[in-house]
């Protein structure tokens, strides 16, 4: 006798059916996830990006000083009479010359970053400057006769211009240039750069 089938059994067997295939689809979507998943890999950027308003405010710094040198000069001037004694003039001045750059003289362009590498191009060192003789400080250590103002202004210059002669020497200034750039280094590392390239104008 042959067997009947049941419309409720039938219906069954339907959402058995469809229960199995989408299981079945959803195991294969999952395993080819996994396969991509894995076949997948993480690159990270080396690249680091200096903004403009980074580069306006290392620019700001303004005048930055990389070597101090304290020096103090006697200067003397005579004044030669015929039948009187000489007038003599003995003036002591303290100063402190003061060597660095300015940033506001930085060219355009003159960061440039590429992947972890920094290059500037700096302004070249100098006097910052040129008043560093402190004359709240200035002494006279010896006068004799009356002296005007414009005899007091030529010994200052003397003064100023040994004073310049002993200070910026070769040695003051390859100190300064080496202080320039532990300082630079140090700053652009600090926005992430392993290389920093440094060149003074």
């Amino acid at each position: 006798m042959p067997h009947r089938y049941h419309p409720r059994h039938t219906a069954l067997a339907i959402l058995a059916l469809l229960a199995a295939i989408t299981l079945t689809a959803l195991y294969m979507r999952s395993c080819r996830e996994e396969r991509e998943l894995a076949s997948m890999s993480i690159v990270a950027s080396t690249g680091i990006d200096i903004t403009p308003a980074e580069i306006r405010s290392i620019e700001a710094i303004g005048q930055w000083e990389f070597l101090a040198i304290a020096c103090e000069e006697m200067v003397d001037t005579i004044r030669e009479r015929t039948l009187q004694r000489d007038d003599r003039l003995v003036r002591i001045y303290t100063g402190t010359l003061r060597i660095g750059l300015d940033m506001s003289e930085c060219e355009e362009g003159w960061l440039l970053a590429h992947g972890d590498t920094v290059s500037a191009t700096l302004p070249r060192l100098r006097l910052l400057s040129e008043r560093f003789i402190d004359e709240a400080r200035t002494r006279s250590f010896y006068e004799s006769g009356t002296w005007d103002a414009s005899a007091r202004e030529a010994m200052y210059a003397k003064a100023a211009h040994q004073m310049r002669r002993r200070a910026l020497t070769t040695d003051n200034m390859r100190a300064a240039r080496e202080n320039a750039r532990q300082q630079f280094t140090a700053l652009f590392r600090t926005f992430g750069f392993r290389h920093v390239e440094l060149r003074f104008r």
